[in-house]
């Protein structure tokens, strides 16, 4: 069998506290939004350049208001360069935690799902499978299905392995 990467398991109570955890997050953060692909496609996005800038504007623009037009909220863009000054570390940090868990997730899939197959490669070579032949068949059966939804899945979009669906 292939290499074992990770041999772990996750306790009930361990598990509720992270959902809790997760749930705590978000609780703390009831302004977050919800974005339609459309909008992440065309709105402006801000990165360590631009950052620059955008502080910049905003210290130009609180020593010279009297340039900016009367409809301009500069009170507004300070609010919204501070919750993005604030949530950039937060943004960091779950990345970078959500990667651990889905490299994991993919882990210890591809394990479960190695094992499964080289049970199924023993049964069928051990030539002794009375009463398992209808059980053989199944995971026949299942093992087809799964591909077939597998490259249905992998084909349309690309989707984290815990937030796929079994087939």
């Amino acid at each position: 069998m292939a290499e074992n990467r990770i041999s772990a398991s996750l306790a009930p109570a361990d598990k509720e506290a992270i959902m809790q955890a997760i749930a705590t997050i978000r609780e703390k953060l009831p302004f977050l939004i919800d974005l339609t692909p459309e909008d992440r496609r065309t709105m402006l996005k801000m990165g360590d350049k631009s950052r620059a800038f955008v502080s910049k504007a905003l210290e130009v623009a609180t020593q010279n208001p009297e340039f900016l037009p009367r409809s301009f909220d500069l009170e507004e863009m300070r609010r919204d360069l501070g919750i993005f000054e604030d949530l950039y570390p937060v943004l960091l940090s779950l990345t970078q935690l959500q990667e651990l868990v889905d490299d994991t997730c993919i882990a210890a899939a591809s394990e479960a799902y190695a094992a499964a197959l080289a049970i199924y490669s023993y049964a069928k070579a051990s030539g002794d499978v009375t009463g398992l032949d209808a059980v053989i068949d199944e995971m026949v059966v299942s093992q087809l299905m799964s591909v077939t939804a597998k490259e249905f899945i992998c084909s349309s979009q690309s989707i984290s392995c815990c937030t796929q669906k079994s087939t």
